[in-house]
């Protein structure tokens, strides 16, 4: 099985997701990557080769990330998990979601949630 990888990296949205009444109320940025593995050899020959509709990725991620609010970051990254799965097909990826200021009296460079499935 190969293990090439398509990275859409980076992602950058406003949400409201969070534990806490302030972030509710005032929102906070949300950074989202995105991994899809899969077999890429023999693309460069192929007229119409099954791709990865990234656009469409992002475009869900958007979606999700701007819309009803979570609770935990944990519980969006699922989510983010089980929609590409259901509306993409994808079957081996991760999804990491990353929280890079949370509402937390420490210095410290943020909380990162990594999802996967199939890999």
């Amino acid at each position: 099985m190969a293990n090439d990888v398509l990275r859409i990296m980076n992602m950058a949205f406003y949400g409201y997701h969070g534990l806490f009444e302030e972030e509710g109320k005032l929102g906070q940025q949300f950074e989202v990557d995105v991994e899809v593995f899969g077999d890429f050899s023999g693309f460069a020959r192929k007229k119409q080769p099954q791709a990865v509709d990234y656009p469409r990725v992002c475009a869900l991620v958007e979606q999700i990330v701007t819309g009803e609010p979570f609770g935990l970051v944990e519980a969006l990254a699922d989510h983010l998990a089980e929609v590409l799965q259901s509306e993409l097909g994808l079957t081996r990826f991760l999804v990491r979601v990353r929280k890079p200021n949370p509402p937390v009296p420490v210095n410290f460079d943020g909380v990162e949630v990594e999802v996967r499935r199939g890999i």
